[in-house]
C-alpha cells in the first residue's frame, strides 16, 4: 500500500476539483489558491503525480508530439482515497512556523533596536499580505459554487489581522507592556521564572522549551 502524505492529498484534491491536469497546471492552481495557506516545495507537483499514477490513484497520459506533456486524471481508487481522507475529521495540531517569532525569542541577544526593526518589518509584511487576501476575496467571493474553496481565506485574513495587531502593539508599546496587558507579569514587576529554575512540582512540570 502506497503511503499518502498531505502533498498526495493536495494533488488528488486539485485534480478532483480541476479535472485532468498537468504538473504545470497544478503549480499555477496552487499559486492562486492553496499556496496562500499551505506552503510547500512546488517540485513535489512534478514528482508526486507520477508516484500516485504508479500506485493506481491517478491515470497518466502523455502527448506523443510537441512538449510531450503528461496529464493526470483521478481514478476511482484515487477518488476513494480522497474521500476517506476527507471523512476523517482528525488533523495535525495547528502549527505556526514563523521565523519572526524565533527572532523575537532570541532578540535579547541582539542590539537595542532589534525588536523595533523586526516589528516594523513584520507590520509591512502582514499589512501587504492582508491587502492581498482582501483583494482575492473581493474577486472570488461572489463566484458561484466556489464558497468552500474561498472561505479558508477568511481564516487567513483573521490570522493576518491578529499578527498585524500583535506587531503593532510590540512596536508602539514594547514587549513588557504587551506582557503586562496579557496578564503574564507578576505583581510588583516580578519576572517570569528563569528557564533554569525548578517549576512547582519539580522538573516534570516544566513546559518543553
Amino acid at each position: 500500500m502506497v503511503r499518502l502524505s498531505s502533498s498526495s492529498y493536495l494533488v488528488l484534491g486539485l485534480i478532483g476539483l480541476r479535472g485532468p491536469s498537468s504538473s504545470y497546471q497544478l503549480e499555477r492552481a496552487v499559486e492562486r489558491s492553496i499556496g496562500h495557506f499551505w506552503p510547500f516545495p512546488h517540485s513535489q507537483l512534478y514528482v508526486e503525480p507520477r508516484r500516485l499514477a504508479e500506485a493506481g490513484l491517478l491515470d497518466e497520459s502523455a502527448e506523443t508530439e510537441g512538449r510531450r506533456r503528461r496529464t493526470y486524471s483521478l481514478t476511482e481508487r484515487g477518488r476513494e482515497a480522497l474521500r476517506e481522507w476527507l471523512n476523517d475529521p482528525d488533523t495535525e495540531v495547528f502549527q505556526v512556523r514563523n521565523e519572526a517569532e524565533l527572532k523575537l525569542f532570541f532578540s535579547e541577544l541582539g542590539d537595542e533596536g532589534t525588536v523595533e526593526r523586526l516589528a516594523e518589518s513584520q507590520i509591512r509584511s502582514h499589512r501587504d499580505r492582508l491587502a492581498e487576501f482582501h483583494k482575492t476575496l473581493e474577486r472570488l467571493s461572489d463566484v458561484p459554487d466556489l464558497e468552500k474553496r474561498v472561505v479558508p481565506l477568511v481564516l487567513g485574513v483573521r490570522i493576518e489581522e491578529a499578527c498585524l495587531s500583535f506587531w503593532r502593539d510590540v512596536r508602539d508599546n514594547g514587549v513588557r507592556d504587551v506582557l503586562a496587558r496579557a496578564g503574564v507579569t507578576r505583581p510588583g514587576n516580578e519576572q517570569l521564572p528563569d528557564e533554569t529554575s525548578e517549576p512547582p512540582g519539580g522538573r516534570a512540570g516544566r513546559h518543553p522549551g
